[in-house]
């Protein structure tokens, strides 16, 4: 399997322009604007005004940028919208009509159906199945039609209305700038209530520092193997056939209230999965990474300070975050051979490279979600896809006598709900994921209800592999998972060998 290049990194990166709603809105505006006005570029006029009508506009683009507004506060978005048809009802429709279209042929069948079908070989159809996912889509993506068209439509008409004053005013005068600033006040202090109030669903975090709780531990595992199902809504796992994944689940230690962070995006995730702490100090809070790099240290620096070495193998944006620790996939191929692709690349580094930590990322899953939606036959079978791809890399490594003193930990980086993507806001679907562990020292038929965090995942994978926290860590060891006695650890052993042996 090819490794991504480095043009598709950069390719990665710039559709993420277009692929996350905050830099997407005023990208999108921008570009209905030059296409309506096609006829006037020639129009030094129409320029001059047109920009410092944009100027103008700004502020709407700053408030759009910083607030999420995410699941329920996206409905709120209209009674600005309908406020300003109120107060200033000359809106042009055309230019409205015109940007409605544009934004559902962008969605539907740009990125719906031609993007899709080249990347990851969706049906030239997928259009007929799409414009569902995006009235439905409640995530931070682009393709939140109700999200991104009343921020679109009111952005438009704040444009227009400066537009219309500059063009038809013999000079600007100052003074017709306080109702639209009365307004703009209006918005802001209207949207800062809504936010303090009612944006009241995100996870609770920690708030001190692993270390100030636990002592690093000296290490029960000689390796740890993360496999990250990625997108894997939890409720849709235990309706799959996954006979192999049951089996790990049912002799291991399962967590069921398992909470990914927010945003709940692959970057955002991963990230704070392997630093163990959260977005506002990992510096990490997207898919489109703005600055190269995590603020602080990951389970892969603390691994080099005991000599000890880490490998992920993902897809290209996870670069923008882990660096030089991710061995990189290319994501475009067709979706039903990009996980066989990923498992057999797996058992290449884990026999050329044999890292004390390998994590793995299934991509199958999460894309068939993105571009088909989750509750169709297809997401099903992805997910079941999985489960024997993960059933052979397991045999694998134990054919390669790489499972003896080996640890198992099984989960998905976020669920997903109906929709593109159908993950950024923790709508129904993507708050809680499947997470489980297997091994020599977990113990065997546990079910744990207690809320956890996936920011748990980096200071419990130091305990296991005996290396220091990462710097920042905030998580809490999953010590519940661990085995108490020599007695239990025994017994746990000889039940792994039984596992791979097939007598049980």
């Amino acid at each position: 399997m090819k490794q991504a290049s480095k043009f598709e990194k950069i390719a990665a990166r710039c559709w993420n322009l277009l692929n996350e709603g905050k830099p997407f809105t005023p990208i999108f505006i921008l570009g209905t604007l030059l296409l309506f006005h096609v006829q006037s570029w020639g129009d030094l006029s129409f320029w001059q005004n047109g920009i410092l009508a944009l100027l103008l506009t700004v502020p709407l683009f700053i408030l759009f940028f910083i607030y999420d507004f995410p699941l329920m506060l996206r409905n709120y978005l209209w009674i600005p919208f309908v406020v300003f048809v109120v107060l200033w009802p000359a809106i042009h429709i055309p230019l409205l009509f015109f940007a409605i279209g544009l934004y559902f042929f962008f969605t539907v069948f740009f990125w719906g159906t031609f993007y899709y079908h080249l990347r990851i070989g969706t049906s030239w159809m997928n259009f007929t199945r799409f414009w569902k996912l995006v009235l439905k889509n409640s995530d931070s993506t682009s393709g939140n039609a109700q999200e991104q068209l009343p921020k679109i439509l009111l952005a438009l008409s704040f444009w227009h209305m400066f537009y219309q004053s500059l063009t038809s005013a013999n000079s600007f005068r100052v003074e017709s700038l306080y109702g639209p600033s009365l307004f703009l006040l209006g918005f802001w202090l209207y949207t800062f209530i809504l936010h303090r109030h009612l944006f009241d669903w995100k996870p609770e975090m920690y708030s001190t520092y692993t270390h100030e709780n636990e002592k690093p531990g000296d290490g029960l595992s000689d390796k740890v193997v993360v496999i990250v199902i990625d997108g894997m809504r939890k409720e849709r796992f235990y309706q799959a056939n996954t006979p192999f994944l049951d089996k790990l689940r049912k002799g291991g230690t399962e967590y069921t209230q398992m909470e990914t962070v927010y945003p709940a995006r692959t970057v955002v995730c991963f990230t704070s999965m392997f630093t163990g702490t959260y977005p506002f100090e990992h510096g990490i809070t997207s898919n489109m990474v703005w600055k190269l790099g995590i603020k602080v240290e990951s389970i892969f620096d603390s691994l080099r300070k005991v000599g000890k070495k880490g490998r992920l193998l993902g897809i290209a944006h996870l670069v923008d975050s882990l660096g030089k620790d991710v061995d990189t996939v290319t994501a475009v191929m067709h979706n039903d051979l990009a996980d066989r692709n990923i498992i057999d690349r797996s058992k290449k580094i884990m026999k050329e490279e044999d890292p004390d930590l390998f994590i793995t990322q299934l991509i199958g899953t999460d894309q068939t979600g993105h571009s088909q939606g989750v509750f169709y036959d297809e997401y099903i079978q992805k997910i079941e896809e999985a489960d024997k791809l993960i059933e052979e890399f397991v045999g694998w490594l134990d054919d390669e006598g790489k499972m003896k003193n080996t640890t198992l930990m099984i989960c998905a980086d976020h669920g997903q709900a109906d929709g593109i993507g159908g993950h950024g806001h923790l709508d129904e679907g993507e708050r809680f994921v499947p997470f489980f562990l297997w091994g020599p020292h977990i113990q065997s038929g546990q079910v744990i209800e207690d809320r956890e965090s996936l920011v748990s995942v980096a200071p419990t994978l130091a305990h296991l592999l005996g290396t220091p926290f990462p710097s920042h860590s905030r998580g809490k060891i999953l010590e519940k998972a661990f085995q108490q006695s020599s007695n239990e650890k025994r017994e746990q052993h000889e039940e792994n060998h039984r596992f791979f042996t097939g007598t049980q």
